[in-house]
């Protein structure tokens, strides 16, 4: 079942980009419980080009499936800009992987604090020579929000495969 027909439609897209550079793609996940590897996999054709997801809820996962430093999620908290770079460097440490994406953030309804309020999500996407980070708020219920953020990252992506040589 499609959370949303805009994802949809950018995993094709990432397909064909993707698959017209040759590039493998790795994603890891925290927030979205696996929402872009889903939609991903839902395009005939993605065992060409998707390598593999990490879905890493628990900090504990972040640091063995990622390698993400539990130091740094002490000092910087699971959803930070640090810990998506962490992530997204990790997804493709552990990965055959060219390219990756990760998020973290609190979808809500619980969770949030005055300094990462619910809708607060950071992003990371490597290609194994740079990560570029960035952090957004989204509004709406939990759903909207994981949705919300499954795009965002999706459009990094895009991004990041355009500006690959």
């Amino acid at each position: 079942m499609s959370v949303s027909r805009l994802l949809d439609q950018l995993a094709i897209q990432a397909g064909v980009a993707l698959a017209d550079k040759s590039l493998m793609l790795a994603t890891a996940e925290s927030c979205t419980g696996g929402l872009v590897a889903a939609a991903i996999t839902d395009v005939s054709g993605s065992s060409g080009w998707f390598e593999r997801g990490f879905v890493t809820y628990s900090n504990e996962a972040k640091s063995t499936m990622l390698g993400v430093p539990a130091k740094l999620i002490r000092d910087h908290g699971a959803v930070s800009e640090e810990v998506a770079r962490a992530m997204a460097e990790g997804a493709l440490l552990n990965s055959r992987a060219q390219v990756a994406l990760s998020i973290t953030g609190v979808a809500g309804p619980n969770g949030g604090t005055p300094e990462k309020p619910v809708g607060m999500v950071c992003f990371g996407w490597s290609n194994r020579i740079t990560t570029h980070t960035e952090t957004q708020r989204f509004r709406g219920d939990r759903g909207q929000i994981r949705r919300q953020a499954a795009e965002h990252a999706m459009r990094g992506l895009l991004e990041l495969i355009r500006n690959e040589a």
